[in-house]
């Protein structure tokens, strides 16, 4: 439907990127930018037959635009514009993150680390061409944190909590002062916990960092 569009841009000469019906054009001003607005808005309702959804389509610099899920933010040192996942697409990263490590949950603690391996590489394998590094490092930190609340919650009664956390190697009066203390287990997550349910532990079961994951595809040394 858009091939002549395509060609069409090209003919004019611009600088653009097109998937399906979402494009972008770029141009180096304001006024260019608005001229081109009515420009292809004409071209594609007269032309084409097809209409402009104005509500949706906006002049705007770089770090203001969401495309294909991504945001783009102008990088100081190298003096361009790069990509990196926009706030909309990390917040419903976030979203189906809590939903495989609810509380509530009654399928195994391996089961719900396979379901976020599948999630955390695909989001990866997709977002990965651009800057992602903190979010990486941010995301991984929360879904250990989760992951040990899920834990916590499977032991159950203080006397398997107990038992479990001396397992792991903690002297048993602190074993049982823990798993007897009644603290809400976000408050052991981010302490206690982390000393017996390390991030090396956790990788043992089969958690796949996302930090790792990136860096090893599409960080280059």
């Amino acid at each position: 439907m858009l091939n002549e569009l395509d060609m069409e841009m090209e003919t004019r000469g611009l600088n653009f990127v097109r998937y399906a019906d979402d494009c972008i054009i770029m141009v180096r001003s304001e006024m260019s930018a608005n001229r081109v607005m009515r420009n292809i808005s004409r071209f594609i309702e007269e032309k084409l037959g097809l209409k402009v959804n104005m509500t949706k389509s906006k002049v705007d610099r770089p770090d203001g635009l969401k495309y294909l899920g991504f945001g783009f933010f102008f990088d100081t040192q190298a003096q361009q514009y790069k990509a990196r996942p926009h706030a909309k697409s990390i917040a419903k990263l976030k979203t189906k993150m809590k939903w495989l490590t609810r509380r509530n949950w009654s399928v195994s603690n391996r089961y719900k680390i396979e379901k976020l391996n599948q999630l955390t590489r695909g989001w990866i394998n997709y977002f990965g061409i651009g800057y992602m590094k903190w979010l990486c490092k941010d995301m991984d930190a929360l879904i250990r944190r989760r992951l040990r609340m899920c834990i916590w919650v499977h032991w159950k009664t203080p006397q398997n909590r107990a038992q479990n956390l001396m397992k792991l190697g903690m002297y048993s009066k602190k074993a049982y002062a823990i798993a007897y203390s009644g603290a809400r287990v976000a408050r052991l997550s981010e302490g206690a916990l982390n000393y017996v349910i390390t991030n090396k532990r956790l990788a043992s079961f089969g958690l796949v960092s996302m930090y790792d994951y990136y860096t090893e595809r599409f960080v280059k040394c």
